[in-house]
């Protein structure tokens, strides 16, 4: 699959069918996120594979989406934001951030072209979702993507938000590009 084609057949999937991935191929898209971009090469970003089903139902109930228990498998992704502190300081807290957003997407497009289905879930509980993972304190929970195959495929896709809403010109709010003033020759 080529890259635009992932970034827009991509969609959030709430409905799994019964058939159980290899988690091999889940491997393969965590993977893809290793090779985002990091703040001075501090990787501070962690994926934790769960394919327990009492544990994919407490962490179900730490969302309160109950779709998300209906998945084989659930990734959460957290960061460590320790390294990436210690070398930037305050800054630093932000840069954990979007490293953690840039893995995410190169897992996502992954998820699409392997074939596989998910959502990003980013309302839950993070005491509740540390607690049963047993992740430490000082790490943050970026979000929690429960996996599996689409129930059935859905016919059509939402359409794009336009692009006159998202771009600007030169400065927040221009929408339009101004022509180059002719220089005196």
């Amino acid at each position: 699959m080529d890259l635009d084609k992932a970034i827009k057949s991509r969609s959030s999937v709430k409905k799994f069918n019964s058939k159980k991935p290899d988690w091999r191929a889940i491997i393969e898209c965590i993977d893809a996120a290793r090779f985002a971009p990091m703040a001075g090469g501090n990787y501070s970003v962690k994926f934790i594979l769960v394919d327990n089903p009492e544990t994919i139902s407490n962490i179900a109930d730490c969302t309160q989406q109950s779709f998300c228990g209906t998945a084989q498998y659930i990734v959460v992704v957290c960061s460590d934001p320790t390294r990436t502190t210690n070398a930037y300081g305050k800054p630093g807290e932000t840069y954990v951030r979007q490293q953690a957003g840039a893995a995410i997407e190169n897992f996502l497009l992954k998820i699409e072209e392997s074939g596989l289905a998910t959502c990003w879930i980013g309302y839950f509980s993070e005491d509740l979702v540390k607690r049963a993972l047993h992740i430490p304190d000082h790490v943050q929970v970026e979000a929690v993507f429960p996996i599996g195959f689409e129930y059935e495929k859905r016919k059509t896709k939402k359409a794009p938000i336009d692009m006159d809403s998202i771009l600007y010109f030169n400065k927040y709010g221009e929408k339009r590009m101004k022509p180059l003033k002719k220089m005196d020759v």
